[in-house]
């Protein structure tokens, strides 16, 4: 390596941090920091080809960097890979070691090498290096990005259909909250972040919030809108987030609630209950978050051994709102399907209304739409109510057994 560059950097900087203004120092100082970056990962690379760091006892380069340069492993490997592009590309190299762009702009480089090819990255590596001189890695990235593209169409698509391959998406319950996890294609992602683009930019100069705060609030708000104008499945009847808990506590929270409003400063201590309350799709939930809940709901009372009054026979098709919600609370929001946890149900007749079955109470179910699909294909019946219990079998009358769960008859 000539060292000349890197010290022609290094005695500029110098005069400038003598005698210029402010600005002309931080530039100096950059430009010497990146021909030293340069620098190092060439004496780096001439270290490992000799194997130099077993002298000092370190079995590779990384340990050697790590103990005596006192730089973390991935430090030491991007140094490295960039010596392929200072090797390479002979402009790249001599703009790395005048100082001209940074390190970060090599690793560009190193990625066109890997992605682009040699050729084509050595036919516009003069152009390529006056917009790394002029420009922000990000953007030098971007045109890096287009020349492969351009270069290599065929991988676009295999890309697209590695994508396809790979999507999935999941929210699971955790005790604090929810785990959102996944990959979506091309088409449905960009959809997503649109949305979440438009729900979470900030709403003036006073906006305070971080990204992250604000992309939440924006998807809360999001849903909550859709929620209240109601699910197509849901057939206009608006879905519902639902709490399951004893009268007991219902009457303690009431309580509680009327003395806060009375005494402002009243801060109610932790409800004692004997069965914790459980938020449908999700668990069980501590006191103070179901007097959270409590302050902004409705409460639907039952008593389980009055069903019967919710019954409306053959007069009405549609289980009424309240039947809803009867069925939730019966089935804790979960599908009665053996071994079935979705929760976003459906309510069926267990004796279908084409066959003379009526809106009662005790003959509705509560079904995902899988489940429910299932039935309407002669795959899944359905026996009994919601009394004795219903009874699941396959499409050959083989009981399914219920291993979770109570509330209905375990299949003999």
């Amino acid at each position: 390596m000539n060292p000349e560059p890197t010290i022609d950097a290094m005695r500029t900087a110098a005069q400038t941090l003598s005698s210029g203004d402010t600005r002309e120092k931080l530039h100096a100082v950059q430009a010497a920091q990146d021909a030293l970056d340069a620098a190092k990962a060439v004496l780096l690379a001439e270290l490992q080809a000799a194997r130099e760091f077993e002298l000092d006892g370190a079995s590779t380069l990384n340990t050697w960097v790590r103990n005596q340069l006192r730089l973390n492993a991935g430090q030491a490997t991007r140094l490295v890979r960039n010596v392929n592009a200072l090797r390479d590309l002979p402009l790249v190299a001599e703009a790395a070691t005048t100082g001209q762009i940074s390190a970060a702009h090599v690793q560009v480089f190193v990625y066109g090498l890997a992605h682009v090819g040699l050729d084509p990255m050595r036919e516009y590596e003069e152009a390529l290096v006056t917009i790394a001189c002029e420009r922000d890695p990000d953007e030098l990235f971007d045109t890096v990005k287009r020349l492969k593209d351009r270069t290599h169409p065929e991988d676009l698509d295999d890309a697209w259909r590695g994508g396809m391959e790979k999507e999935d998406f999941a929210v699971d319950a955790l005790p604090e909250g929810w785990h959102i996890s996944g990959f979506l294609n091309t088409l449905t992602g960009l959809k997503l972040k649109k949305v979440l683009d438009s729900v979470s930019a900030l709403r003036d100069a006073e906006d305070t919030r971080t990204g992250a705060q604000r992309r939440v609030q924006g998807l809360d708000d999001l849903l909550s809108s859709i929620l209240g104008n109601g699910l197509p499945s849901d057939k206009g009847v608006r879905p519902h987030m639902s709490v399951f808990v004893d009268a007991e506590t219902v009457e303690a929270a009431a309580e509680r609630v009327r003395q806060e409003t009375e005494q402002p400063n009243f801060i109610p201590d932790p409800m004692p209950v004997t069965e914790p309350a459980t938020l449908a799709g999700h668990g069980a939930i501590g006191p103070h978050l179901l007097m959270f809940l409590f302050c902004m709901s409705g409460i639907t009372g039952f008593v389980r051994d009055q069903d019967q009054v919710l019954n409306v026979g053959r007069t009405k098709y549609e289980p009424n709102l309240k039947q809803r919600k009867a069925v939730l609370a019966r089935q804790k929001g979960i599908c009665a399907a053996p071994g079935c946890n979705h929760t976003h149900l459906e309510v069926h007749h267990s004796v279908w209304w084409s066959l003379g079955g009526s809106t009662d109470l005790d003959q509705l179910v509560g079904l995902c739409v899988r489940c429910h699909h299932l039935v309407h294909r002669g795959l899944l019946h359905i026996s009994g109510d919601a009394v004795s219990g219903f009874v699941f079998t396959d499409r050959y009358q083989r009981p399914i057994r219920r291993r979770r769960r109570t509330g209905y008859r375990r299949a003999a």
